[in-house]
C-alpha cells in the first residue's frame, strides 16, 4: 500500500508540471541595397511592396533605423557580431570574425550554440554582387555561424533578356556589362531564373523540412543591388516616362565639403535624364520582383503553422540613393543611404510603429533576449525588446552611423543630421535642420549662429569613440586614425 501510494503521489507530481515552453524560432530576412524611400509601408506610394507592407502592418515597424556602415560587407559584419566598425575596425568586404576573433560569437552562432538549427540561404555575410551569385560562391562566409549554409547562383547581367547600361554611357551604344555598375536586365523566364527565387524555394523547402525543432533561418536577397535584374513582367508597372526624379536644386554641393559629394553622381556617371528615370524604374522592379519572393516565405511559414511562434524581422544591410542631390547607391551617410526599414513581428505582440532611434547592431541583443538566450557583455547593441511592448519607449536618442573607411562620422538625432569628415574635422562639417529641412539642402555648419550646436555635436562624437572604443578587442585605434 505504501509504494501504490508513493507511485499515485509521483504521477501527480509529473501531471502538475509545466510543460517546457517551445522555443521560438526566427526567421530573418535581409534585402540587399533596399533604401526605406523605396517601400511603400514607409513614404514611397509608387513602388509596389504589398508582402512587406503586410508584415508592417502586423508587426512594429521602426521609422527611424540606421545601418553602422552604409557599405554591405561592413553593415553585416557589424550586425553580425553585435560591435560597430569603429569597435573592429571592419571597414571592408569581410565576415569581421578576423577582428572580433575566435571567441566571440555572431547572432546566428548564438542560437546554434543554444540547441538551433541554424541556416543560411543566399547573401547573408558579404557576398559580391554581381561575381559571388554569378559563381554561386560562399563570399565572406563565416562558417562557423551555420548547421547548413545555401547558396543561390544566377546569371545577373548575363541573363537572356532586353538590356541597356545607364551608366557612363551617355549616348547608349556601350553594351551591358557586370560590375558595381547600374546595369539593366528585363529578363526572360520566371522568378527560378534568377538567384532571389531559387532563395525563396529553398527556404520554403527548410521550413516545411526543419518545422519540428527551433530554428535560425536566414534569408538574404540579392535585389534591389545592382544590376537591375528581374523578369520582364516586374518592369510593366514601372514605365519610365512616369517616374518622377527628386528635385535638383541650383548650387546643391555648393555648401557641402568636397567629402561630402558622393563616389557615384549622376554628372561622373554621366547620367542623361531618361537614364536617370529608367534607372529608378529598374530599380523598383527589383524591389518588387524581391517583394514577391519575401511573400513566398511568409505564406509558408504560415500554412505550416509556424507563424504563431516564430519572430520575424525584415530589414536591409543599407539604404541606397536614387537620385537624390544627384547621388546614386551607397556610401554617403546622408538620410535616403544610412537610413534602413526595418520590421519586427512578434507572437502575441500588437501591431505598432516605433519612433524611437534603433541600429541594426540593436538586433543580435533584441533577439536574443526575446528567445531567453543569455548575450555576451561586451556587444554594443541595445534591445528593442521594450518597444515590442511599449512602441513610445525610446532605446537611444540617437544614432550613430560611419563610412569612407571609418572617417566619416554621421550622428542623428531627432532634430539634428550631423556629418563631420575626419576625427579632426580637418576635411569639413555638415549640419542639418531636419525638421526644417528632412531633404538635406542646407548646411548650417558654418553659420556663426550654430557653432554652440557644432561644438556641442564635436564633443558627443568625442565621446561616442571614446565609448566605441572601449571594448577589449585589443586594437590600436591610434595607428588608424586620419
Amino acid at each position: 500500500m505504501k509504494y501504490l501510494l508513493l507511485f499515485a503521489f509521483s504521477l501527480l507530481s509529473l501531471s502538475c508540471l509545466k510543460p517546457k515552453e517551445k522555443k521560438l524560432n526566427v526567421l530573418f530576412i535581409i534585402a540587399d541595397d533596399l533604401t526605406s524611400t523605396a517601400v511603400s509601408s514607409y513614404e514611397n506610394k509608387v513602388s509596389k511592396t504589398p508582402n512587406i507592407d503586410k508584415l508592417a502592418s502586423e508587426g512594429t515597424r521602426y521609422t527611424r533605423a540606421y545601418c553602422q556602415y552604409p557599405v554591405c560587407g561592413p553593415s553585416r559584419a557589424s550586425f553580425m557580431f553585435g560591435y560597430y566598425p569603429s569597435a573592429t575596425t571592419t571597414f571592408g568586404y569581410v565576415s569581421g570574425r578576423k577582428n572580433v576573433g575566435p571567441d566571440r560569437k555572431s547572432w546566428a552562432q548564438l542560437f546554434k550554440d543554444n540547441g538551433y538549427y541554424t541556416a543560411r540561404v543566399s547573401k547573408i555575410f558579404h557576398m559580391g554582387v554581381p561575381r559571388d551569385i554569378e559563381t554561386g560562391s560562399n563570399g565572406k562566409d563565416d562558417e562557423a555561424s551555420w548547421t547548413e549554409r545555401f547558396n543561390s547562383k544566377g546569371p545577373e547581367w548575363k541573363a537572356p533578356g532586353e538590356g541597356e547600361l545607364v551608366q557612363g554611357n551617355p549616348d547608349g551604344t556601350l553594351p551591358i556589362r557586370g560590375g558595381n555598375v547600374m546595369t539593366i536586365v528585363k529578363a526572360e523566364g520566371d522568378d527560378l531564373v534568377h538567384a532571389d527565387g531559387k532563395t525563396a524555394k529553398k527556404a520554403c523547402e527548410l521550413l516545411r523540412k526543419h518545422k519540428n525543432e527551433p530554428f535560425f533561418l536566414a534569408v538574404g536577397f540579392v535585389r534591389p543591388h545592382v544590376p537591375f535584374v528581374a523578369p520582364k513582367h516586374y518592369f510593366e508597372p514601372y514605365p519610365y516616362s512616369e517616374i518622377v526624379m527628386p528635385p535638383k536644386i541650383k548650387g546643391d554641393w555648393d555648401d557641402i565639403p568636397k567629402r561630402g559629394i558622393n563616389y557615384v553622381t549622376t554628372v561622373n556617371a554621366k547620367m542623361t535624364p531618361d537614364q536617370e528615370k529608367k534607372a529608378v524604374a529598374a530599380y523598383y522592379a527589383s524591389v518588387s520582383y524581391m517583394d514577391t519572393q519575401v511573400g513566398k516565405v511568409l505564406n509558408i511559414l504560415k500554412e505550416e503553422g509556424l507563424e504563431d511562434n516564430t519572430i520575424i524581422v525584415f530589414t536591409s544591410d543599407h539604404g541606397y540613393h536614387l537620385g537624390e542631390h544627384s547621388f546614386w547607391m551607397k556610401v554617403s551617410v546622408k538620410e535616403e543611404s544610412a537610413r534602413v526599414p526595418l520590421i519586427i513581428k512578434v507572437p502575441g505582440k500588437k501591431p505598432a510603429v516605433c519612433n524611437s532611434f534603433a541600429e541594426l547592431i540593436d538586433l543580435y541583443p533584441t533577439l536574443a533576449e526575446l528567445a531567453g538566450l543569455k548575450v555576451s557583455e561586451h556587444l554594443q547593441g541595445r534591445s528593442l525588446a521594450k518597444t515590442l511592448d511599449d512602441p513610445e519607449a525610446k532605446v537611444r536618442d540617437m544614432a550613430f552611423t560611419v563610412t569612407q573607411g571609418g572617417n566619416t562620422f554621421l550622428l542623428r538625432t531627432k532634430k539634428w543630421a550631423y556629418i563631420q569628415y575626419n576625427e579632426d574635422a580637418s576635411l569639413g562639417i555638415e549640419l542639418f535642420d531636419m525638421e526644417k529641412d528632412p531633404k538635406q539642402y542646407t548646411n548650417l555648419a558654418n553659420k556663426p549662429e550654430y557653432a554652440g550646436i557644432v561644438t556641442d555635436f564635436r564633443n558627443k562624437l568625442k565621446e561616442k569613440l571614446i565609448s566605441v572604443r572601449s571594448n577589449d578587442l585589443g586594437i590600436d585605434y591610434s595607428s588608424k586614425k586620419k
